[in-house]
C-alpha cells in the first residue's frame, strides 16, 4: 500500500514530504534530531502536525491545514504498525499471547489466532518458546517476537524505529536476516543510524538533516554518490561541495579551496564529462586514499591542502585522522613516524585519480 504523507510542524522547525511506494522499504537517515521518528509519528497518528496530509493507498489517515483537523484516524484505526528500539510486549502474556493479540483485537476467534501465532512463532525460529514469557527470553529474541506481533496484525504499512538500535551486536545480523525475509511482502519506513540496515533492507534512502529532506535515491547509489554530509559520513567517505571552476579545471569550495578529480556524469557513468563554470559540483573520496605530510607533497598530480589535526580514532587495522570534514585512515606506523597529535598542522594530500566529481 503507497504512503505519502506531508507534514510542516514549526515548533520542531520541521517540513518534511514522503512518498513510498507499494511494496517497497524506504530507509530514514540521518543525525539525531532530524526528524527522523517525528516523521514516523505523524504516520503512526501519534503526532498531530499544524499542517499536513497522509495517504495510505486512497485512504486519508490525517488531513490538517493550519492546526484545523479535517481527517484524523486514530492510531489503533490505521493498520499501520510501529515497531521501537524496545520491544515493549506485555509481560503478563506468553510469547504466543502477545503475536496472538493483535488478530484477536481485530475480532479473530482464540482459535485462528492462536493458529496465527504459532505460523509467526515457527517463521521467526521461536517455535519452542511460545509458553514463556518475555522476561524469560533474551533481548534478540523479544524483538524477533515484536517484529512478529506487529506483523500479526497485517498492517499495510510497517514503521521502524532504531530496531536493532539496542541489541547487541552478535544478535543484529539474526533480525536483519529476519527482517530481510519478512520486508519484501510489505511497505516498510525504516529510521536507522546503520548503513547495514539500509544496504540490506532498503531499496531506497531518505536522508534527513534540519527536519528536511537533503538528498534521497536509490540505496547504493546514495552510498556511493552521497550529496549530504551525513550520507557521506555513514558510507565512509570524504565529501567537499563547490561550484565547477574552467579557471582551476576543477572544484572550487566556498573557502577557497580547490579539489582535482575525474567529472562524471550525473548517472554515474565513466564518461568523462567537463561541466560548465559555476555548476554545483560534489567530490567524493575514500579516507584510504588520502595520505599525511608534514608538508605540501610533490611529484605526481595530486590534491593537497594544509589543515589542522582535531582527532585519531582507531579504525580496524588503520587510524584515522580527522581534520575538520576531511579524514585519512593511515598505518598506526606512521602516525608515529609522524608524531601526530591533535592540534598539529599537517598536509592532506590524494591523488586526482581517486576523486569522484559529479553534479550535486
Amino acid at each position: 500500500m503507497s504512503l505519502a504523507l506531508s507534514a510542516h510542524l514549526p515548533d520542531r522547525d520541521v517540513q518534511l514530504d514522503l512518498e513510498v511506494a507499494d511494496g517497497e522499504t524506504v530507509a530514514l537517515l540521518g543525525p539525531n534530531g532530524a526528524g527522523k521518528s517525528t516523521l514516523l509519528a505523524v504516520a503512526a497518528g501519534l503526532l498531530r502536525p499544524h499542517d499536513g496530509r497522509v495517504t495510505l493507498g486512497a485512504r486519508t489517515l490525517t488531513h490538517v491545514e493550519a492546526g484545523r483537523t479535517r481527517t484524523w484516524v486514530p492510531p489503533h484505526a490505521r493498520q499501520v504498525a510501529l515497531l521501537a528500539q524496545d520491544p515493549l510486549l506485555f509481560p503478563h502474556l506468553s510469547v504466543r499471547q502477545n503475536i496472538a493479540f493483535g488478530p484477536r483485537a481485530r475480532g479473530a476467534s482464540q482459535l485462528s489466532a492462536g493458529a496465527e501465532a504459532d505460523r509467526w512463532l515457527d517463521r521467526i525460529g521461536l517455535a519452542d518458546l511460545g509458553e514463556r514469557r518475555p522476561s524469560a527470553i533474551s533481548g534478540g529474541q523479544a524483538q524477533r517476537v515484536a517484529v512478529a506481533r506487529a506483523l500479526a496484525t497485517e498492517p499495510r504499512l510497517l514503521l521502524l524505529d532504531e530496531p536493532m538500535a539496542a541489541l547487541d551486536v552478535d544478535v543484529t545480523p539474526a533480525l536483519r536476516h529476519l527482517l530481510r525475509e519478512v520486508l519484501s511482502e510489505q511497505t516498510v519506513v525504516i529510521a536507522t543510524h546503520d548503513v547495514l540496515d539500509a544496504l540490506l533492507l532498503a531499496d531506497r534512502v531518505v536522508v534527513l538533516d534540519g527536519g528536511r529532506v537533503v538528498e534521497q535515491g536509490p540505496t547504493r547509489e546514495v552510498l556511493s554518490r552521497p550529496r549530504s554530509a551525513f550520507a557521506a559520513r555513514i558510507a565512509g567517505l570524504n565529501i567537499v561541495a563547490g561550484t565547477w571552476s574552467d579557471e582551476d579545471g576543477g572544484i572550487r569550495a566556498a573557502t577557497g579551496v580547490v579539489v582535482h578529480g575525474l567529472p562524471h556524469d550525473d548517472g554515474g557513468g565513466a564518461d568523462r564529462v567537463l561541466p560548465t563554470a559555476g555548476t554545483p559540483m560534489i567530490a567524493a573520496f575514500r579516507p584510504t586514499a588520502v595520505s599525511v605530510f608534514p608538508a605540501r607533497a610533490t611529484g605526481s598530480p595530486r590534491n593537497s591542502w594544509p589543515v589542522t589535526v582535531t582527532t585519531l580514532e582507531p579504525h580496524g587495522d588503520l587510524v584515522r585522522v580527522r581534520a575538520g570534514n576531511l579524514s585519512a585512515d593511515i598505518t598506526p606506523q606512521a602516525v608515529a613516524d609522524l608524531a601526530l597529535a591533535p592540534g598539529d598542522s599537517v598536509w592532506l594530500s590524494v591523488k586526482a585519480t581517486e576523486v569522484d566529481l559529479y553534479p550535486a
